[in-house]
């Protein structure tokens, strides 16, 4: 009796434990994102505009041309081994520099090239024509964001930073992913309008990135000192999603693309509001602050920017350096931290962060220097940053 109540009582612990563990697997279920990744997708995704409904009309086509090839190729050959082996009596042709064969072989590989030749040059060439854009954005590929600069049509002046969700990666930190959008998601989407012909111009101030989004059928690299274009035209209003498609270092996989495309309506009221919420931001590079005034603005500009590696108690890890007691945040010549930031170190473990404005810069750096056990009482200007920039 007592055998059977113990043998009852493991199989309710078993079951409450698949249970538990059921619970937990259908909380992390995820579906297919719209303008991203399907569950156990195959196929390319939908594609949203025509240079990518060509580019998968063209994987289609050579991959059927391709098949056809591998059949026949192959068909003749195992056709030969079994009906033309020795075992049947069959004797081998004795031949010598047949000029048919030889014009077959050339002949029928050269109309197979430009059978496919053709409507793959006509895809690139559309893919590089950039001429006649109705906007124009550059973005800089960044370790590890994307920094999206307006430079004409709509918009023209706007430029932010995009970087990965916060609450994205605290769900990595943590190890308990959730939502469809899990890494794909970032603080500050490019936005632009749906029926436009949209440039890309890309360029990177670290290493080698690359900007693609499957759907818009885009992927352009992002090279530091060189300037390459793309473009698309997106058919469809909604939020469609890519990556950094580069290794380009640690936080690689923490490098995501976001694109909202919107109604014509809808972007002139993001370009106004953007505007407004720029100049409202907008410091004054000749200003004089106050040590706690600037240093509650470096508190915000370190948790968004620095906090990932360098930790909130400012004593990194591995091969993170800290802060806190860092001889060039202690040393009085300020211009080594300044140089730091602006130009980054230890090749490209400590990324240059350019696209930082003056201000915040100086905040940031006049933050780490009186913060944790630093106290330095030093303060720096954004006037300094802007000297060490020239």
């Amino acid at each position: 009796m007592k055998t059977m109540q113990a043998l009852c009582n493991r199989l309710g612990q078993a079951s409450l434990a698949l249970a538990a563990a059921l619970a937990v697997q259908a909380a992390r279920a995820v579906n297919d994102l719209p303008g991203g990744p399907g569950v156990r997708q195959l196929d390319l995704p939908p594609a949203v505009t025509q240079i990518a409904a060509e580019q998968k009309w063209l994987h289609y086509f050579m991959l059927i041309v391709c098949l056809v090839i591998f059949i026949a190729v192959f068909g003749v050959m195992f056709y030969s081994i079994l009906h033309h082996r020795k075992s049947k009596g069959a004797k081998a042709a004795n031949f010598h520099e047949s000029t048919t064969v030889e014009i077959v072989w050339t002949i029928v590989p050269f109309i197979i090239v430009i059978f496919m030749a053709l409507p793959a040059t006509r895809v690139v060439v559309a893919m590089k024509d950039t001429s006649s854009a109705d906007l124009t954005i550059k973005t800089t590929g960044m370790q590890w964001k994307w920094g999206y600069d307006y430079l004409k049509g709509e918009g023209e002046g706007i430029g932010f930073v995009s970087t990965l969700d916060p609450a994205q990666r605290a769900m990595s930190d943590s190890g308990q992913p959730s939502g469809d959008d899990y890494l794909l998601k970032v603080d500050n989407p490019l936005v632009v309008p749906v029926n436009k012909k949209i440039r890309i111009i890309t360029t990177a101030n670290d290493v080698i990135h690359a900007f693609a989004v499957p759907s818009l059928g885009v992927k352009q690299d992002a090279i530091p000192g060189f300037v390459r274009d793309t473009w698309f035209r997106a058919e469809k209003v909604g939020t469609y999603y890519g990556q950094c498609a580069e290794l380009c270092g640690k936080e690689h996989a923490y490098m995501p693309i976001q694109v909202k495309v919107v109604s014509q309506a809808d972007y002139t009221q993001w370009v106004d509001g953007k505007k407004k919420e720029m100049a409202a931001l907008a410091d004054d590079p000749a200003k004089v602050w106050e040590l706690t005034e600037l240093a509650a603005r470096g508190e915000k500009v370190y948790a968004a920017n620095c906090q990932v590696c360098h930790q909130a108690n400012g004593k990194g890890g591995g091969a993170v350096k800290p802060l806190d007691g860092a001889a060039v945040v202690l040393n009085a010549d300020k211009t080594k931290q300044i140089a730091v930031l602006l130009n980054g170190q230890n090749n490209g473990a400590m990324p240059a962060w350019k696209g930082l404005s003056d201000t915040e810069i100086a905040a940031v750096i006049t933050y780490t220097k009186n913060h944790w056990s630093n106290a330095t009482g030093q303060v720096v200007q954004p006037a300094e940053v802007l000297a060490a920039r020239k």
